[in-house]
């Protein structure tokens, strides 16, 4: 019901799924899945939806524009209400999720970190002699090269994303 009528009032305003995008600061991909029911904007996008599209809320959910007694205003608003916590703790445990993938990453790099440096490149007393070896070593040193450049940066960029991820209260 929701994408029928975002399609609907859209259209009746007479603007593309680009245009609204443009208005509400997504991209059109964002309009496409709403309107076809691959997805529901959160309550701040429904917001946003209804402003761009001057169209109450209520009209979006399906809700008829007519007064309405006290007690439909009730049940409209509870049914807000049962939707708004539902996309909360969607965002929430998305939230989480992200945060524990980055401590992961920051608990993986140290750990990579520490081996390598337990092992003190192994590979320097190595016979080079043998191509295998050569080979095996080369690969080593190379990962070893490689990860302690870009293993700083990517430490900082999960240190950030934990940061950011926190809960904010």
């Amino acid at each position: 019901m929701l994408n029928e009528n975002i399609k609907a009032c859209r259209k009746a305003k007479g603007l593309s799924q680009e245009e609204l995008a443009v208005k509400i600061n997504v991209v059109r991909q964002t309009i496409s899945k709403w309107e076809q029911g691959l997805s529901v904007p959160d309550s701040d996008m429904l917001i946003a939806l209804s402003d761009a599209l001057e169209t109450p809320v209520s009209t979006l959910l399906g809700e008829t524009v007519s007064e309405t007694p006290a007690d439909d205003l009730k049940a409209l608003a509870e049914k807000v209400e049962v939707i708004n916590l539902q996309l909360a703790k969607e965002k929430d445990a998305r939230r989480r999720t992200l945060r524990w993938v980055f401590i992961g990453l920051l608990i993986a790099i140290a750990a990579i970190a520490v081996i390598l440096f337990g092992l003190g490149s192994p590979y320097l007393g190595w016979n080079m002699n043998d191509p295998e070896t050569a080979v095996i070593g080369t690969a080593f040193h190379a990962f070893e090269w490689l990860f302690f450049r870009l293993a700083p940066l990517f430490m900082i960029g999960a240190a950030a994303g934990i940061i950011l991820t926190r809960k904010k209260r």
